[in-house]
């Protein structure tokens, strides 16, 4: 049986979010300069896939510390949220995003039964994060009018995008967070 939510968790959750939202606000601007250096090249819509990876850091980071079922998606759709609020430049629509990037986070935990956090966990979450998110874009950005060869240079991107911000980074992180005894279980 999972334990339930406690009032340090949300709190965690609460610092999660406000962190990352403001990560990802800043993100945005990273967004911008790529798509301005990508554009004439052809390539502007593959700044999205590049940096797709650190929007959906929060995530993973929350699942391993809180280890508690629902804790990926709440991390990912609060950080959402506190960015919407902040005034990035998507507005509501950031929303949707955060949804559909915390159900991908969440994807990779469910699939291990919440009972193993380590380097295939993660795996799993950038996994299936690149999958929901590329089907997101796919709708809504109109992916289905690029070229075969440009979709699958983007999914590679993307998902070496999520396994560097959300496997290698989120575990650097983690790692620390347990050598400095920050995180007790």
């Amino acid at each position: 049986m999972f334990r339930q939510f406690h009032l340090k968790d949300i709190i965690l959750l609460a610092i999660i979010g406000i962190v990352f939202g403001v990560i990802y606000l800043a993100t945005g601007l990273l967004y911008n300069g790529l798509t301005i250096i990508l554009t004439p090249f052809g390539y502007g819509p593959m700044a999205n896939d590049i940096t797709l990876g650190i929007w959906c850091m929060a995530g993973p980071l929350a699942a391993f510390m809180l280890r508690l079922p629902g804790a990926s998606f709440l991390g990912e759709f609060l950080s959402a949220i506190v960015e919407m609020l902040l005034g990035d430049q998507w507005g509501v629509t950031t929303l949707l995003s955060g949804l559909v990037q915390g159900i991908g986070t969440e994807l990779g935990f469910t699939l291990t039964l919440y009972k193993m956090y380590n380097w295939i966990t993660l795996l799993l979450s950038a996994t299936t994060t690149t999958i929901l998110t590329f089907s997101w874009d796919w709708f809504r950005n109109g992916y289905s009018h690029f070229p075969l060869s440009m979709l699958i240079v983007m999914l590679i991107v993307r998902w070496l995008s999520m396994f560097f911000f959300t496997g290698i980074l989120v575990k650097l992180i983690i790692n620390l967070l347990n050598r400095s005894h920050v995180l007790t279980r």
